[in-house]
Formats: structure tokens, C-alpha cells, sequence
């Protein structure tokens, strides 16, 4: 017999929810969008006209319907700990953006208050759902490049309106929050060992009290380098690179490829540059696939747990360590 899908909640409406998320999960025959939750009425409508579901003033009267299975969670970077608190204690299952959370003591927090409570709680990391990584991954593995010495991950993109939610410091919170932890989580998932923070730097807005960009150089305890750039006041980027001992690979669109990109894998050896296309794929699909998995069959996702824990850690020690500019304004940019 067909399961019924599963019955999701979504407390916000944020855009990257109606661009990308909510699509997803009205195409998934597995999820079913119950109820959309805003601090408004009229908002929540807007959403429910476009996406289906009920309309509900209120993330807290979302959280204690009984027809909710797994709520999703948009919210701006640093409310995601409380709602998502608030919803495990409620019940349900999460899907939340990222970061999961913005510090390494809520990431544990959470994370072991879904365990007690056998609940899943998944972050929505979409592109380490892209198999573009597991191809890169897989030619590392084999040897296209030799013994890996060099990371270099750049993720940024030109400043947005005036009031976008990440330059709000008491919600948003900067560029390293929203931003950093794209390549702070590609080193994650290619550098081997305990991850130290070398050097950091951070640049900080103090008419917004938010940073706006930085670098931060991580090593690996075999003596291989990560140096990762983010930004929101840049040109559009979105790439990393893998150098070896023999050779380099590199991914041009790693972060936010549409569902019609056609990956484009680049080898460069000692006597042959190589060019691979992929076949497209939709990233946000698979992250609504694997949440269903999880919370169905119990499938592993690598959205959860000790990699969300270890990614909140590397962020922390780059915030603790960053040089900001102007250098006095350093203090405002530790998180509670």
C-alpha cells in the first residue's frame, strides 16, 4: 500500500522558500503542503494562492495543529534555533535552512534533542545533495589529481536591497552566517581531519553592524590548506577547486545551480585539461527526497548530526578568530 505523503508546515515566507523550497516539495508526490505560517495573515495567503495549503497568522498556532508531520523552516539565520526548538518539542519532524543554527552549542543542542525525541531534524545544505560533488569526489578518490594539497572555495554575490534580511544583525547576521558556511562546509567535506582556522578576516559594516564579507585560511592536520572567500558586495562566484600533486579539478557552478545546469567538471593534468558535463538536476528536489527518506526508512542524508555540529565548530572558530576591518569594531561580531 502507497504511504501518504508526508504532511508539512512552513513557518515563514521567505523567498528563497518560494523560489526554491516550496516548488520542490508541491512536485514531491511524498510531501503535501498542509498550512504556510507568517506574522501576517495576508502573507501566509499570498503563499497558500500560489502553493496550496491553509493559511495561519502565527508560527506558534502552525506548530499545534495535529495534521502536520514535519515543518520546514525559512526563517532568517539566527531565529532558526528557537522555531526549531519549538517545533521538535512540538512534534514534528524539521527541514531547516541554513545554517541550521549559528553557533556550535545550539547545533548541539538540537541535534540531541531530536535524538531524544526520535525525531529527524535535517538542514537543507541543497548542494551536497548534487551529485557534481559525489562525481568530484569520486575522481579525487581515484586519483585524477594525486595526493590533495590545495582548496580554494568562493561564494559571493553583489549587495542586495537595503532591507534584506541579512543585514539585520539581530536576525540575519552577517555574511559569515548566511554566506561563509558554503565554503566552510566544502572544506568540511573534502579536508581530512580536526579543521584549525589559521587566519581570518572579516569585513564589517558599521552603519549595519553586520559583516559583509571575509577569508578565512584552514588547515588539516596533514598539512593540507583551505582558503575560502564569501561575500555579499562582490560579482557573482560560485566555484571551488581541488589541487593536487598531479593535477587540479575544479566545479564552476558548486552552489546555486539551477535545475537546467549542466554541470561542467574541469580536469587539468600535466599533459591534458579534460571537460565532463553532467546531466542537470534539481538540488532542492533531492534534499525533499532525502528528508522523506529519512523520516520514512530511516536513509542516512548527511544533512544531519555530527556534520551539522562540526560545520557550526569551523564557523565559530573562524568568527573567534577573524580580524575585522575597521579593526575596533571586532567585539560586535560575537553571537550570544
Amino acid at each position: 500500500m502507497t504511504a501518504k505523503p508526508l504532511r508539512m508546515g512552513v513557518i515563514g515566507c521567505a523567498a528563497i522558500a518560494a523560489r526554491r523550497m516550496l516548488p520542490a516539495l508541491v512536485a514531491d508526490p511524498d510531501t503535501e503542503v498542509t498550512a504556510i505560517a507568517s506574522r501576517r495573515e495576508a502573507k501566509a495567503r499570498s503563499f497558500t494562492d500560489r502553493f496550496g495549503g491553509e493559511p495561519v497568522e502565527g508560527y506558534d498556532r502552525l506548530l499545534e495543529r495535529s495534521d502536520i508531520d514535519a515543518v520546514y523552516v525559512p526563517l532568517p539565520a539566527l531565529l532558526h534555533a528557537e522555531w526549531i526548538e519549538r517545533a521538535l518539542r512540538a512534534g514534528k519532524h524539521v527541514l531547516s535552512e541554513k545554517p541550521l543554527a549559528a553557533t556550535r552549542k545550539d547545533a548541539e543542542g538540537l541535534v540531541a534533542l531530536a535524538a531524544a525525541r526520535d525525531l529527524v531534524l535535517l538542514e537543507s545544505f541543497m548542494f551536497l545533495t548534487h551529485s557534481q560533488h559525489a562525481f568530484v569526489r569520486a575522481k579525487v578518490a581515484e586519483g585524477a589529481i594525486g595526493s590533495l594539497r590545495h582548496l580554494t572555495a568562493e561564494f559571493a554575490f553583489p549587495a542586495k536591497s537595503t532591507d534584506d534580511i541579512r543585514y539585520l544583525p539581530d536576525v540575519g547576521g552577517g555574511a559569515l552566517t548566511d554566506i561563509g558556511v558554503y565554503p566552510i562546509r566544502t572544506a568540511l567535506m573534502y579536508l581530512p581531519g580536526e579543521l584549525d582556522v589559521l587566519g581570518a578576516w572579516l569585513h564589517f559594516d558599521q552603519e549595519r553592524g553586520v559583516d559583509l564579507g571575509g577569508s578565512a585560511l584552514i588547515g588539516s592536520p596533514d598539512g593540507v590548506a583551505a582558503h575560502l572567500t564569501f561575500g555579499m558586495e562582490h560579482s557573482y562566484r560560485s566555484q571551488y577547486a581541488l589541487w593536487g600533486s598531479h593535477g587540479r579539478i575544479s566545479v564552476r557552478w558548486a552552489y546555486t545551480p539551477p535545475p537546467t545546469h549542466a554541470p561542467l567538471i574541469r580536469i587539468e593534468q600535466q599533459d591534458r585539461v579534460e571537460e565532463i558535463t553532467l546531466p542537470p538536476e534539481d538540488q532542492f528536489a533531492n534534499v525533499v527526497s532525502a528528508f522523506v527518506a529519512r523520516v520514512r526508512q530511516g536513509v542516512p542524508s548527511g544533512l544531519e548530526g555530527e556534520s551539522v555540529i562540526a560545520q557550526a565548530a569551523l564557523v565559530d572558530k573562524v568568527r573567534a578568530q577573524a580580524l575585522t576591518s575597521p579593526q575596533n569594531v571586532g567585539s560586535r561580531l560575537l553571537l550570544p
